[in-house]
């Protein structure tokens, strides 16, 4: 699987293209760390990528709600709850598991990465686009 910022992911605004593949590197970076074959123990680097992604998308969301205020964007209130509805979702993810538990580990980042990619695409092409093309 590629995690990549395609052509149709750019809003024509600089910064939030720039954190949005941002964002999309470090889903990639998360996922071929899971799926190298060499490493034995790298529960501790995917904890500290994944929390990482986790960081840099709330750092994202302030950015780009902050953007979406200073261009008085009417529809920033939803938006926003967009914002912390999926931050919560985030949270549900049991990073613990992944340090503690090797089984369910693959799994885990598997399950977190596939939602929050796409997740992202769909809130890029859908969400974003709006105060874009406003």
């Amino acid at each position: 699987m590629m995690f990549e910022m395609k052509p149709e992911y750019y809003t024509g605004i600089d910064f939030i293209d720039q954190e949005h593949a941002r964002l999309f590197e470090l889903a990639q970076e998360t996922h071929d760390l899971l799926n190298n074959d060499i490493l034995q123990n790298k529960a501790d680097s995917l904890v500290h990528l994944i929390s990482e992604l986790i960081n840099y998308t709330r750092t994202h969301f302030s950015h780009e709600e902050e953007y979406q205020e200073s261009i008085g964007y009417e529809r920033l209130p939803e938006h926003a709850a967009q914002h912390r509805k999926f931050e919560d979702k985030l949270m549900e993810f049991d990073l613990d598991s992944i340090e503690n538990d090797f089984e369910s580990q693959n799994e885990t980042v598997e399950e977190l990465l596939g939602f929050l990619v796409n997740w992202l695409i769909n809130h890029i092409l859908k969400v974003d686009m709006l105060y874009v093309n406003q």
